[in-house]
């Protein structure tokens, strides 16, 4: 059974391909084969919600890898990867704001959610994909903090 997502990295891979794009065509086979693998890894058919964790894995990577290079000298390889990551960005669904991630902790805290651990453990389920979970957690502190 193939998901709605995974199946619209499949046909835009194919119109890539078409299209001689090869930075597409680079991203999106690669994307693919990545959740493949988890595929493999886990023994079953991931969801939509799998195929959004594998893609913003990629995501970080690209960024973290572009980070490295910028801190190199190598601006060429950094903006590749930024390329890169935009082509992955597409497949995300609607990015929340800071506002709305502090109001998604606020309640997390009122529910009863007062450590940590705890706390990340009911925000990051609800903000996966949409949010950058480095700047959930500073998020997460501050709310704590406040408390």
């Amino acid at each position: 059974m193939s998901t709605d997502l995974k199946s619209r990295l499949k046909a835009d891979l194919i119109t890539a391909r078409k299209g001689r794009d090869k930075l597409r065509t680079l991203v999106l086979s690669t994307a693919l084969s990545e959740v493949r693998n988890k595929e493999i890894d886990t023994r079953i058919d991931i969801d939509d919600a799998g195929v959004i964790a594998v893609i913003s894995k990629g995501i970080k990577q690209r960024k973290d890898a572009a980070d490295q290079m910028r801190a190199a000298g190598r601006e060429e390889l950094a903006s590749i990867e930024d390329g890169q990551s935009a082509v992955l960005a597409e497949y995300l669904p609607v990015g929340l704001s800071e506002a709305e991630v502090r109001e998604i902790v606020r309640k997390a805290v009122a529910g009863g959610a007062n450590q940590m651990g705890a706390l990340m453990g009911v925000v990051m389920p609800q903000i996966r994909g949409r949010f950058d979970g480095t700047a959930a957690n500073r998020i997460v502190r501050e709310e704590l903090e406040s408390i």
